[in-house]
């Protein structure tokens, strides 16, 4: 029973872990009916081809009336302008109406190489969006040549600079027009207090409205290779919301444009990585959306040319865009079920209940490792009877191993023979009852506190909160490793002693062997981030003082039980 277990919990930790690290959620590669929102690349406008190969994007009326096409709408220069709040300072072009720069105020970029790398502000939009030629809220048009003309013209612009105030609310308006063929208007509403704003734009092709897909890209943010060993969970890619269930693609599973897959019936897309996310409310009656890898050849400093990947968002008639942090109290006042882009994972209602319980723990102590430590306390003191009836199975189980071994020597026959095997197990069962064990009371109440291992895993991998959080001393940041390895060792250690401390029913062999399980999980932690480190740690220690109190108290009983069953001794009558 207690290999059974064992084996069980080191394959439940290798799935974790190794889940993180290469597990994807299948896509289907077929078309699908219309009840999953999903459809093939059929109509879809493609980049960098051709005209004659292009096919016509699906356009829709919007019912606003034709505007009088003859009037040359544009600016004479290239200008910025600038919008400023409390939580970000976003800089946009009137080349294109597009995105240059979302900086967060609130959260910092890493600097490799430098000992106080946290000052410079971390911007979403990616430092890629110039090579690769399109920028966040370019337009996607089927006619080539338009599509350069509306990316690349010089807009007229209504302001030079916004600053926004908390509670103040501010517009940006984009206009173009050729005179001819094309008039382009992007009218955008900012907030003062929050990372959304509202989105509306009008696209006339020859006097018809059409409905052309805007784009968000290349990716979000621009991590260092030396941040996306540091982060445990470093997958980028897009999200849809398609009746009310998140499905996700990472970017290595995005396909280019020709083989892309549109969505429809959507909630809500976005663009996410670990902590932050790009996000567009679209109209589930109307809108569509898909993302694809753009691929170019480029040539290197060296002179060597190279194939990049950029890969995009692309969505039609957005309402509201949301570019920010994955913070939850934000994204669940936020409504709209936004709140899922944060990726929970498989028990994502325990690690849920646990980030609102650990986020209100910080209130009365601001610190997060303060609070990760006291949430752990509590999840060990309400597991304690489980615990307590586990371990008092196993020092049963413990106790009659003798008796086990005499059996299973007496049936020696038992794996060929049926017959013996089934006479074993009935004396195996007669044994047990008498001694008033559960087989499984052993394995049971642990396996029932794996979903809140898990769940505490992934609060703790997902939770923005915790990045540049720091700890004490020398731990600056929860979100990555612990720099000098302190932890991770100190966690095998206290793994280690536990291990010992525990009653076991292997034999000699396997208890030596099991002894190596501590150094494989130091091994395993040593790049995980420190809050998830810090959670396993506080739990060993915790576990060794329960260890400790269990072991004490069913010392007691033995002893208790030893003089209950000397005392019937005494008090039966002597035979004759």
């Amino acid at each position: 029973m207690e290999k059974r277990l064992i084996l069980a919990i080191v394959l439940s930790f290798l799935i974790i872990f190794l889940f993180q690290l290469i597990f994807v959620k299948p896509q289907p590669q077929a078309p699908v009916t219309a009840e999953t929102g999903m459809s093939t690349a059929e109509n879809m406008p493609v980049v960098g081809e051709k005209k004659d190969e292009k096919k016509q994007i699906e356009t829709s009326s919007s019912g606003r009336p034709a505007a009088t096409m003859g009037e040359v709408i544009a600016s004479d220069r290239e200008q910025e302008v600038t919008i400023d709040t409390p939580l970000y300072t976003a800089i946009w072009s009137n080349k294109g109406g597009v995105l240059k720069s979302w900086k967060l105020k609130n959260q910092l970029k890493k600097i490799p190489g430098k000992k106080d790398p946290d000052r410079q502000l971390l911007d979403l939009v990616p430092e890629t969006a110039s090579t690769a030629g399109l920028f966040p809220f370019s337009l996607q048009l089927d006619d080539e040549n338009l599509m350069e003309k509306a990316n690349d013209s010089l807009y007229r612009v209504n302001v030079d600079r916004l600053e926004l105030a908390s509670g103040q609310k501010g517009e940006l308006i984009f206009e173009y027009s050729d005179g001819d063929r094309i008039k382009i208007r992007k009218q955008l509403t900012f907030d003062g207090q929050n990372f959304n704003f509202q989105t509306q734009f009008a696209v006339e092709v020859n006097g018809r409205q059409i409905e052309p897909f805007i784009l968000w890209g290349p990716g979000i943010g621009t991590l260092s290779p030396e941040e996306m060993k540091e982060k445990f969970s470093a997958n980028r890619g897009a999200v849809f919301l398609v009746n009310h269930k998140p499905q996700r693609l990472i970017e290595k599973k995005i396909k280019p444009l020709s083989e892309a897959q549109r969505y429809s019936g959507l909630g809500w897309s976005a663009y996410e990585e670990n902590y932050f996310a790009a996000i567009f409310l679209l109209n589930p009656l109307k809108s569509q959306s898909y993302a694809f890898r753009l691929d170019q050849e480029e040539t290197r400093a060296d002179g060597q040319k190279v194939i990049a990947s950029y890969f995009y968002l692309a969505f039609s008639q957005p309402e509201e865009a949301y570019v920010g942090p994955k913070e939850y109290d934000r994204l669940t006042a936020y409504g709209r079920e936004v709140k899922k882009v944060i990726n929970f994972g498989f028990f994502g209602f325990i690690a849920e209940f646990l980030l609102v319980a650990t986020k209100f723990i910080y209130k009365f102590f601001p610190n997060w490792g303060v609070a990760i430590i006291i949430m752990t306390f509590i999840i060990k003191i309400l597991l304690f009877p489980l615990t307590y009836s586990s371990t008092k199975s196993m020092a049963k189980m413990q106790e009659i191993q003798p008796k086990i071994k005499a059996l299973q020597a007496k049936y020696k026959k038992a794996k060929q023979d049926m017959e013996q095997r089934r006479q074993m197990n009935e004396e195996m069962m007669k044994l047990y009852k008498e001694h008033g064990i559960n087989p499984a009371g052993g394995c049971l109440p642990l396996l029932i506190q794996l979903p809140i291992f898990w769940g505490f895993f992934r609060m703790l991998v997902v939770a923005v909160e915790l990045r540049h959080s720091p700890f004490v001393f020398w731990i600056k940041d929860l979100s990555v490793k612990d720099p000098y390895y302190i932890t991770p060792v100190l966690m095998g250690v206290t793994q280690y002693i536990s291990q010992k401390m525990t009653p076991s029913t292997a034999d000699p062999a396997q208890q030596k062997i099991m002894l190596l399980m501590p150094l494989i999980f130091t091994i395993f932690f040593m790049n995980f981030q420190a809050g998830l480190v810090l959670y396993w740690l506080t739990s060993n220690v915790l576990q060794i003082a329960q260890q400790a109190i269990m072991n004490k108290m069913i010392a007691k009983k033995r002893e208790k039980d030893g003089k209950r069953s000397k005392e019937r001794s005494s008090k039966r009558p002597a035979s004759r």
